[in-house]
């Protein structure tokens, strides 16, 4: 349940900072609405937004050996553009945020979403750790620091040894047998 919390929270921060973007460089007006325009397209992002894309790639899969690899990357960003696009129109039926214009207010704002979402999932990873850290300090559990999140663990000799195996692909006899190889 913290999960799902922290992720909504997190995502409506960000959803409402990239709303308020959007009305500040296009004729969209957003004003006030951000807030309950970001809830609205929070909840687009997490439960529609995954249905959609993977709708859409199952169709762009039928075609993809015809296509080249450039032709496959277009094809990629039409289908992000697409689901961008229809998260951006319900948003704006769902809430009370205006839009003028053609394309100033249907085609430029899904590109800003796109930048948008590209953003997020680069720092998600770190703003969802903030999060879940405000999350329970105000549940007044312990919080952890973004300190304590970065301090290496001491892995145990078990992991030590899987760690060493995953990154030469030696197990440790085979590591042996060379170091004595080695030392002959």
């Amino acid at each position: 349940m913290k999960k799902w919390v922290v992720r909504f929270l997190s995502l409506l921060v960000f959803n409402v900072v990239v709303l308020l973007v959007i009305g500040f460089l296009t004729p969209a007006r957003v004003g006030w609405a951000a807030l309950w325009a970001g809830i609205v397209m929070t909840a687009l992002e997490i439960w529609v937004k995954p249905l959609v894309h993977r709708w859409f790639q199952s169709m762009a899969a039928k075609s993809a050996h015809q296509r080249t690899r450039a032709g496959e990357k277009l094809v990629e960003f039409l289908l992000a553009f697409a689901v961008a696009l229809l998260v951006w129109i319900a948003t704006v039926a769902l809430s009370s945020v205006s839009v003028g214009g053609w394309f100033w207010g249907y085609v430029l704002p899904p590109v800003i979403l796109l930048i948008g979402w590209a953003i997020y999932d680069a720092i998600d990873d770190r703003v969802e750790h903030h999060t879940g850290a405000l999350y329970d300090k105000a549940a007044g559990g312990r919080a952890t620091t973004a300190t304590d999140a970065s301090a290496p663990r001491i892995p145990s000799p078990q992991e030590a040894i899987g760690r060493r195996e995953l990154d030469d692909g030696l197990t440790e006899e085979q590591r042996r047998m060379l170091d004595e190889l080695g030392k002959s």
